[in-house]
Formats: structure tokens, C-alpha cells, sequence
């Protein structure tokens, strides 16, 4: 058998255990409803939980960017592919998240590399939640530091780890996403930093889901738990609430400076497009300028998921737009997705290895734009498709 038979037989396998991946192909633009095959569909699934992907402000900014720089960047960063417009984007992103600097990635699990990597290394010790960002628990393997993992959101057993191998290390940083993505719940902050100090350790948090949604201003769950400037670094994406595509990292000068100069992945990797630096920019005003549209989401959001459990679905209380409707088996949570597409909502189900074994779902996105109608017409699907806790 060779190689490529060998893959074949891994996928036939994926395919018995309904593991087995093949992406909808989608035809118009990103929003609330999108046509796929020719039908207008609702989309549930999308992560542009302010709908500025296709916000008419930041497509005209786009286009005028692309007139003016065009759209390849032609190299990395630290040949010829800063432009003015990526230099723009980082004093904004700094000023956005009131840190000395900022840099901007081409995506925003190049920024959890790079961050992760200039903060720990050989001799050093990581700590991350189990439940982190793949990008997280990569980066911290493949910065040469010893990794530990602690149960989610668990602070007593992250303590434990701190007080058996923090004395043996030589720096110490601990990890996390600020909201978790398959679950929607949030990090307890205040409990990470009273640890940090404790243990002298360094705290890298990741606001992907977080930024643009969360506080006051927008700026994350750091601002709405008030520890802003209790936390080492931030590390974000701008493919999410604002819209664009690429990542940053906001902290210290020296961090950002040291990222510059030694990180593989911003060395060897092409700029992200100058539009795509304007698009992210016009998408921050608005979300600095519009308060009213991330609590009004948010308050969908947790009445959505009040609806869902009164229905006897098995969902928690939503703190953000994410809310997941646990199923249990692969196949059933592959089954109900494909019947609520037959019926014009897109839902995929999410299964191992994304999450645990026996916690497939149906990972509900709510965005800005989705109508009182789509949200409606969800709920009554899922009970009719009689998808009880338990």
C-alpha cells in the first residue's frame, strides 16, 4: 500500500465515524443569508458577528484602498511589504487596546505563533487552558518551552502546576483565549492575574472572539472584567468582529519589537493586503462609533439561548454570540445539520477533533444583521428536530 492508498483508507475511516469534512461552497458575499446552490440560505455559522465583512463603509474603503495600493503586498513585512496602510492600522490597534504598540499578521494564528514564541522558549514553562485555540497549543509546542495543560477554566489546578514547576523554570507564561470559540463562555481574568502576580508569570490572552463585542468600548473581555493593564499582551484577529482578514498582537514595545526581529512566521510570510489594513481600520471606527450595535447583540444572544434551553435544548446561558447546541454523536449532529440546510439555515455540525468525543454541536454564530424572522424560524427548527438535553 503507498502513501496516497494509505490516505484513502484514513478517509474512508473518517467517513465510517462520520468525521469526514467537505466544505459548503457558498455564492454571494458573507451575511446573514448567502446563496448556496442557487437558494438564499441563513447563515448561522460565520464569525462576522457584526456584520462588517460587507459593511457598505468598509467595502468602499477597500475598494478605494485597492484602487490606490492595489492588492498583492508582493513580500513580508521586513522586505517591501509595509506600507503606510499597515503602519496605520498598528497605531490604531495600540490606541484601540491603550498598549504601547502594535503589530499587524497576516492571519491571526501567525500572531499566537510569533507572540507565543517571543514569550517562552526553551528552559521556560507554558499554561494553557485544555480548551485553548489550536493555534495556542501549537505555538506553545513548538516554542521549546514545557507545556501544561489545565482543566478548563480550572484556577485551583492551575495553581497546583504553577506551585509544582514554577521554581524550576526560568520564565513563565500562561495562556489563554479570553472567549473560548467552541463554547462561548469567558476566561476568569480576575483569578489569571491575581496568579500571575503570585507566581511571577507573564499572562498572553487572546481576544479573537472577544474583540470589537465585548466592554464597554469594544475592546474585549480584559475591558469588560477590568484588567486591562494587568494583562502582559493581547493577541487578536481581524477576520472576526472586524471583518477583514489577518492578526495582531498589542503589548510592550520591546515585545513587539522582539516579534519583529526574531519571529519565523512575520519574517518568512507575505503582508497582508494594504485593503485589507484600511478595510480592518474603517470597521474599528465603526465599532468605536456604535455601541448600540454590539449590545444589542449581545442581548439577542442571551435571550436566543434563554428560548433554546426553555425548549429543552442543551445550551448554557450565552455571555456572548457564540452558543452551542450540544448533540452528543457525530452522526446525529452531521444528520440534524444537514436537515436544517435542506431547510435553508446553514449550521454545520462541529465534531472531533475540534471538540472532545461525545460533545459534537451545533455551534450557533448570531450576528448583528440576522433578522427577529431568522431567529424564529431556528428556534422552531431545532425543536421540531427534537433535540433534547440529555
Amino acid at each position: 500500500m503507498n502513501i496516497f492508498q494509505q490516505m484513502q483508507q484514513d478517509l474512508d475511516a473518517l467517513e465510517t465515524r462520520d468525521l469526514l469534512r467537505c466544505p459548503t461552497v457558498i455564492d454571494s458575499p458573507c451575511g446573514a443569508v448567502m446563496k448556496i446552490g442557487g437558494r438564499d440560505v441563513s447563515c448561522f455559522c460565520s464569525n462576522d458577528y457584526l456584520s462588517l465583512a460587507n459593511h457598505p463603509k468598509v467595502c468602499l474603503a477597500a475598494g478605494q484602498a485597492i484602487e490606490k495600493w492595489g492588492f498583492g503586498s508582493g513580500a513580508s513585512r521586513l522586505v517591501s511589504g509595509t506600507t503606510a496602510c499597515h503602519v496605520q492600522l498598528e497605531r490604531k490597534l495600540a490606541e484601540f487596546k491603550r498598549a504601547p504598540d502594535a503589530m499587524v499578521t497576516s492571519t491571526g494564528w501567525m500572531a499566537n505563533r510569533v507572540a507565543i514564541c517571543a514569550l517562552a522558549g526553551k528552559g521556560d514553562l507554558i499554561l494553557c487552558d485544555k480548551l485553548n485555540h489550536a493555534s495556542i497549543l501549537d505555538a506553545a509546542a513548538a516554542s521549546g518551552a514545557t507545556v501544561r495543560r489545565y482543566l478548563h477554566r480550572d484556577m485551583n489546578r492551575l495553581e497546583v502546576l504553577l506551585a509544582r514547576h514554577r521554581k524550576s523554570a526560568g520564565r513563565c507564561l500562561i495562556v489563554t483565549d479570553s472567549v473560548f470559540s467552541m463554547d462561548g463562555d469567558i476566561a476568569p481574568l480576575v483569578d489569571l492575574v491575581a496568579l500571575k502576580k503570585q507566581y511571577d508569570a507573564q499572562l498572553l490572552i487572546d481576544e479573537a472572539h472577544a474583540t470589537g463585542l465585548l466592554g464597554a468600548g469594544g475592546r474585549g473581555a480584559a475591558e469588560l472584567l477590568g484588567v486591562e493593564d494587568d494583562i502582559d499582551a493581547v493577541v487578536g484577529t481581524l477576520s472576526k468582529a472586524i471583518g477583514s482578514i489577518g492578526g495582531f498582537v498589542a503589548g510592550p514595545k520591546p515585545l513587539i519589537n522582539t516579534i519583529r526581529n526574531t519571529g519565523r512566521a512575520y519574517i518568512y510570510t507575505t503582508a497582508p493586503p494594504a485593503c485589507a489594513c484600511v478595510a480592518a481600520g474603517a470597521a474599528l471606527e465603526i465599532i468605536e462609533n456604535s455601541p448600540d450595535v454590539r449590545d444589542g447583540l449581545l442581548a439577542r444572544s442571551a435571550g436566543l439561548s434563554k428560548r433554546l434551553a426553555s425548549a429543552g435544548l442543551n445550551v448554557t446561558e450565552a455571555l456572548t454570540p457564540i452558543i452551542p447546541v450540544i448533540i452528543g454523536s457525530a452522526g446525529r449532529a452531521a444528520d440534524i445539520a444537514a436537515r436544517l440546510l435542506e431547510m435553508d439555515i446553514l449550521l454545520p455540525a462541529i465534531r472531533p477533533p475540534t471538540v472532545p468525543a461525545g460533545s459534537s454541536r451545533l455551534r450557533i454564530s448570531l450576528c448583528a444583521s440576522h433578522s427577529a424572522e431568522q431567529i424564529d424560524t431556528l428556534v422552531e427548527r431545532l425543536k421540531e428536530f427534537a433535540i433534547v438535553s440529555g
